[in-house]
């Protein structure tokens, strides 16, 4: 069983926007932390945005603050990213994950996000390729 599911990726023109979403059996409570990372071909996987499960703080990287959502639905067990105003360098493989057991770093999400290891359950990857 795949613990998380991305999808909504896709190809998109410069300034276009896509929506992804992710869920799964992942997600073993309200409480996780989620990080939505990206791996462009031969580079490392990054995170870019990462939420404290216990008190809602995000960290946006600055490569997309500002043009990049994160959302959370509990009824849904959803996680949403909303990305807007894409770039060719937004290119890459997205993917989701669930730390169930992170120290809580409260507003310095940042840290998490720099340690793909701290997290448990993961998705596959959905392509994103901006290009005109």
């Amino acid at each position: 069983q795949v613990p998380l599911v991305e999808s909504g990726g896709g190809l998109v023109q410069p300034g276009g926007s896509l929506r992804l979403s992710c869920t799964g059996p992942g997600f073993t409570s309200r409480q996780n932390d989620i990080g939505w990372f990206r791996q462009a071909p031969g580079k490392e996987r990054v995170g870019i945005i990462c939420r404290n499960g216990r008190d809602g703080s995000i960290y946006y990287d600055e490569s997309v603050k500002g043009r990049f959502t994160f959302s959370w639905d509990d009824a849904a067990n959803t996680a949403t990213l909303q990305m807007n105003n894409l770039r060719p360098e937004d290119a890459a493989t997205y993917y989701c994950a669930a730390a169930w057991d992170a120290p809580n770093y409260g507003n310095g999400m940042q840290f998490l996000c720099r340690r793909p290891n701290a997290f448990n359950a993961w998705g596959q990857g959905t392509q994103v390729t901006v290009s005109s």
